[in-house]
């Protein structure tokens, strides 16, 4: 099985599982997990970019992302 890189760390993801109060997090789990997390923080981003720029910025800032999150 080929191994896929992720922007998103797999030790961090599985921490988040584990806060949540997972007991163990096996590698295919943390994988997808990182998947699911970027596919929602790329459409946020994309938001936010479009949020800034309607405003005349090309700088996004915290409150574009707030916005965009909701």
């Amino acid at each position: 099985m080929q191994r896929q890189t992720h922007v998103i760390p797999r030790a961090p993801v599985a921490r988040l599982l584990m806060n949540a109060g997972a007991k163990r997090v096996s590698a295919d789990a943390a994988d997808a997990f990182a998947d699911v997390i970027q596919d929602i923080a790329e459409d946020i981003s994309k938001k936010a970019a479009q949020i800034s720029k309607h405003a005349g910025r090309k700088t996004v800032q915290a409150t574009d992302i707030k916005i965009a999150a909701k």
